[in-house]
């Protein structure tokens, strides 16, 4: 009799064999969710705060655009004076460099611009490149989650057809985590 219970042991051991591959399918799809879900969170506050840049850097941009304009309103301003009225030679050089000093300034404001011009763009694009990370890895939180549900439910069941498929949704989630990483595709 004892034989007999260690046999139907065995046997049962053999059967539920592929319960345990079940457990660590399981364990490494939820360990994937939880870095997916803890770098995609990463992504997204990274997201938010080039957002953040990206409106300071035209709000920026645009403070030196109305001072570039202001000067240009006085530089003309003054030019019409030199030309429409008659100056003192004293005030007229001293219009003169008034202009000068406002076409720097102009000048100044202008190559300013282009740097936040161009620091504006590349927050923009690194927007573009973290969204598309936080995408990935909100994609590999959904797949990863399905198949934990399915390998949960084929191990209640006993069903190891609901294993294959939690597999198959698995790997899919799998390559979401790690194309959140290196963005293959």
């Amino acid at each position: 009799m004892k034989h007999h219970l260690m046999g139907d042991f065995m046997s049962e051991d053999k059967k539920e064999r592929w319960l345990s591959y079940v457990s660590i399918s399981t364990i490494l799809f939820a360990v994937c969710a939880t870095l997916s879900t803890f770098k995609g969170g990463q992504y997204s506050t990274k997201t938010v705060l080039n957002q953040l840049n990206v409106a300071n850097s035209w709000a920026y941009y645009q403070s030196k655009d109305l001072k570039s304009y202001l000067h240009e309103i006085q530089k003309d301003q003054l030019e019409l004076a030199i030309k429409h009225s008659p100056l003192p030679r004293e005030a007229a050089e001293e219009y003169k460099r008034k202009i000068a000093a406002y076409d720097e300034k102009i000048t100044k404001y202008d190559v300013q611009k282009k740097d936040i011009e161009h620091d504006a763009k590349a927050y923009e694009q690194d927007i573009k490149l973290t969204q598309a990370h936080s995408q990935d890895f909100g994609m590999a939180v959904i797949f990863l989650q399905i198949a934990i549900l399915l390998a949960s439910i084929s191990a209640l069941m006993k069903k190891i057809s609901l294993w294959y498929g939690s597999l198959s949704v698995g790997s899919i989630g799998i390559v979401y985590f790690c194309n959140g990483f290196f963005s293959y595709f």
